[in-house]
């Protein structure tokens, strides 16, 4: 299952958000974040889940000892997440914050992560929030920080394409008819991340159903 359109009916709804997306996802969402994880998340690491949801990536990283901050604008989402997170035992009880990317700047200090992540994020955010959002992640991690995103992503051959819009077409149709709202597929995302500033930049496709995976570093410092 290749589409994430459905994605704003399921955020409407955040008791019922992963079991659609893992439905959507055939599976395979918590294997991304689990690889995620795996690549960033280790005891003591500070890491910072930009528009975390309930908190699937940031669960995922902090069972692995990392020290957790996740923000998300959805006071519902953020409610499921503390719930899921006090369900479990955590070397650390992830932090959560109910705020925008727009407001990162009043609340997140510069270089105060060694990780940032974001999961199916980048593509719901207009270009001049996602210039900005990349910006302030610089700033927040220290030198040599990680940055690691991953979105929706058309398949890479033109046959492969042209069924992926069949399959996905649909889908955009009804959450259009629902919410006046569908997602896209990222596109560019590595040249944004360039133009940000950061170093290191590269993207693969993941073992996990149509996702990107994005990961680069804040320079370090001369």
């Amino acid at each position: 299952m290749s589409s994430y359109v459905y994605m704003k009916v399921l955020e409407s709804t955040p008791e019922r958000y992963d079991r659609g997306i893992r439905l959507l996802s055939g599976g395979t969402i918590d294997a991304l974040w689990a690889e995620i994880a795996g690549r960033v998340a280790a005891p003591g690491v500070r890491v910072l889940d930009i528009g975390c949801g309930t908190g699937g990536l940031s669960l995922a990283c902090a069972e692995r000892g990392a020290v957790v901050t996740g923000l998300d604008k959805d006071a519902g989402m953020l409610s499921v997440a503390r719930r899921k997170a006090a369900a479990r035992t955590l070397p650390h009880e992830p932090r959560w914050l109910e705020i925008g990317v727009m407001e990162m700047e009043d609340v997140i200090e510069d270089e105060s992560f060694d990780a940032i992540v974001s999961s199916l994020v980048m593509s719901e955010l207009l270009p001049e929030e996602r210039a900005y959002t990349l910006r302030r992640a610089g700033l927040a991690l220290v030198p040599g920080g990680v940055l690691t995103l991953a979105d929706e992503a058309a398949p890479e051959t033109r046959g492969e394409r042209l069924v992926w819009r069949l399959r996905r077409a649909p889908r955009a149709a009804l959450t259009w008819l629902l919410t006046q709202q569908t997602t896209h597929p990222m596109e560019g995302l590595a040249d944004e991340v360039r133009a940000a500033g950061f170093t290191n930049v590269h993207e693969e496709r993941a073992r996990e159903g149509d996702f990107i995976l994005v990961s680069a570093r804040r320079r370090e410092r001369r």
